[in-house]
């Protein structure tokens, strides 16, 4: 044939022209009617309106379809490859190049290439099934793209040690390479060989061809999870402003559907939080329906506790709720909490069998959980659209075995009172509230006491705790006389001052008033005061308090310079000292939502 006008070179005149769309065939009629039925109805159609013009536009497989079937037809060598074997199976099919034609024709030749080689290949299998999209729906209906996804299918389901054939691999940043195992070699190919060669497929033809591994039963939730990960990693684009633009945004959002879809239907396996989230995060951006963040969500309340804080600054899905979804972050702590109450209501459930699964979560997943919370407080809270109640909510949703420690709530507080200068005293009070003073760390405490933007009252609750919290872990020496000595133990002390730590820093006040230690049989009294003279001279008894619990040091010496500091020294300065006196009395003010203690005690 020659690229010109696609003619054939004989010393016989050629007598019909064929017109494939704008490419013209010059040919001979008697190699063509021989072999195709289709042609033999167009020419002789032609010859009755009395010219040699023949014209096709509907071919599958377009002038290069064609001229595979001509050249066949002529007796020529014909070469047949992955790239090129279904647009000549579907232009033979269209031309009617069967064996009631002429034995060995065309279709039959095709046939047995792809089930003798390429259904036999990894690679070509592969190869051929990306080319059946443009040839649909011939394609289909030649049932080619179902015997390449079932070709493919089977031999991702081969024991890897069998695996004989090439395959790109790509793993861990290294170039991506093809290795071909051989039976006489030793080294085996990996489970997940065949992730990478899927990724090239597009989302159409993955979708059913991972339904056919899925559907085998051989390929555990693990290696089906790995998969749908490399192919959102290949396919999902990483910018913002990739991901929601106009002419991709249709696609990303049937994407990410469809991975969804594919994911494995154990739920609590499978995949990674992490991933679970940024298809959440994608869901979002591009715009997908309430039913495919209700079965993400589902399954990231599984394994919320092994996200990290990144993982969860979901965007907002709109500008006025904020900059994050705080509220589905909050949905999502609800549902791992409730799944965790719901485990631990009975350590086993009886399934079958006299089989019995366990279901309670490990405690360090509720230990996480309240870190996890905590450090995304303290990320959010910078978002000056972030509304108090949500703040509130989400610190709340947390159980309280959750928080051991408070340093992270204190400092998400802190964050929060520093992005929103205008709160309220009512809700500065309130979200100061969350705080248990108690659970506070040396350092966490150090910062308290120093922080101006905390009421003054909760920096008074720090002070005070932290003085009981040093003198129940000091060990009072006997004095000379025996008079003050201490005659209870160490451990004995410390639980005699932890009685007197209120439950609730809102208690302060009653427990500042009435502080009192009555031992039965013991000649041990304590009471604390307001007034102008000093604390030393408030605590009166024949054994005062700070001979009880931390000997012959002073109140001053206890807190290891705390008080050096000039807030700390401000702060008891109002806390003990008070413009009236007397049984009903009122004491200063202490904050502005807050009054110190009034005063009980009598004068010495």
């Amino acid at each position: 044939f020659v690229d010109a006008c696609r003619l054939v070179v004989s010393d016989l005149a050629t007598d019909v022209i064929v017109h494939i769309g704008e490419v013209r065939f010059y040919l001979h009629k008697f190699p063509l009617l021989s072999k195709s039925s289709k042609l033999q109805k167009l020419v002789l159609k032609a010859t009755e309106k009395g010219t040699d013009d023949v014209h096709i536009d509907d071919l599958p497989g377009g002038a290069k379809g064609f001229e595979i079937c001509a050249k066949f037809c002529y007796g020529m060598v014909v070469t047949l490859s992955p790239h090129n074997v279904v647009a000549a199976r579907c232009a033979a099919e269209y031309l009617g190049m069967t064996e009631d034609m002429d034995k060995g024709n065309l279709i039959f030749k095709i046939e047995v290439f792809i089930n003798s080689s390429i259904l036999r290949s990894w690679k070509d299998s592969i190869i051929v099934l990306l080319s059946t999209k443009a040839l649909l729906p011939w394609s289909e209906e030649l049932k080619v793209v179902g015997r390449c996804i079932d070709a493919i299918a089977s031999k991702t389901s081969v024991d890897p040690a069998n695996v004989s054939w090439s395959y790109s691999y790509n793993k861990k940043g290294v170039a991506c390479t093809e290795i071909i195992e051989s039976a006489g070699k030793t080294s085996v190919a990996p489970k997940d060989w065949w992730v990478e060669d899927l990724c090239e497929l597009d989302v159409d033809l993955y979708k059913r061809v991972m339904v056919a591994i899925k559907s085998k039963g051989r390929m555990s939730p693990d290696l089906i999870g790995e998969a749908l990960k490399a192919y959102a990693v290949r396919w999902l684009p990483d910018s913002y402003d990739a991901l929601v633009a106009d002419d991709y945004m249709r696609r990303n959002q049937c994407l990410v559907e469809t991975i969804i879809w594919l994911l494995p239907s154990d739920k609590s396996s499978g995949c990674s939080c992490r991933f679970l989230l940024k298809l959440l995060k994608v869901a979002i951006l591009v715009g997908s329906g309430d039913h495919v963040k209700e079965e993400l969500m589902r399954r990231i309340s599984f394994q919320l506790h092994k996200a990290s804080v990144k993982d969860l600054l979901l965007p907002a899905a709109s500008p006025s709720e904020g900059m994050h979804d705080v509220r589905l972050v909050h949905n999502l702590v609800q549902r791992f909490v409730a799944r965790t109450a719901l485990s631990h209501n009975g350590d086993f459930v009886e399934k079958s069998d006299e089989k019995m699964i366990e279901l309670n979560f490990e405690q360090e997943s509720t230990l996480a959980l309240g870190e996890l919370v905590d450090g995304y407080l303290s990320e959010v809270a910078a978002d000056p659209d972030l509304e108090f109640s949500t703040f509130v909510e989400l610190a709340t949703a947390v159980p309280e075995a959750a928080r051991p420690v408070h340093d992270g709530l204190y400092y998400a507080v802190d964050a929060y009172i520093k992005e929103h200068p205008d709160i309220n005293k009512a809700d500065k009070k309130k979200i100061c509230g969350l705080i248990d003073v108690k659970k506070l760390s040396t350092d966490a405490c150090v910062h308290a006491t120093q922080n101006d933007r905390l009421p003054l009252r909760v920096v008074v609750q720090v002070l005070f705790f932290q003085q009981l919290r040093a003198g129940s872990s000091s060990v009072p020496a006997p004095t000379d006389g025996g008079e003050h000595a201490c005659a209870k133990p160490v451990q004995e002390q410390s639980e005699h001052c932890e009685r007197r730590i209120p439950r609730h820093p809102n208690k302060l006040d009653k427990q500042v008033t009435s502080l009192s230690a009555r031992g039965e049989g013991e000649d041990r009294h304590v009471e604390l005061r307001g007034g102008r003279n000093s604390f030393k001279d408030q605590v009166v008894g024949r054994n005062s308090f700070k001979d009880q619990v931390v000997g012959r040091n002073s109140f001053k010496d206890q807190l290891g310079g705390l008080l050096l500091q000039s807030r700390s020294r401000r702060i008891f300065d109002k806390l003990w000292s008070s413009k009236g006196h007397g049984e009903n009395g009122k004491g200063s003010e202490t904050s502005g939502s807050s009054q110190s203690p009034p005063s009980t005690a009598k004068p010495t």
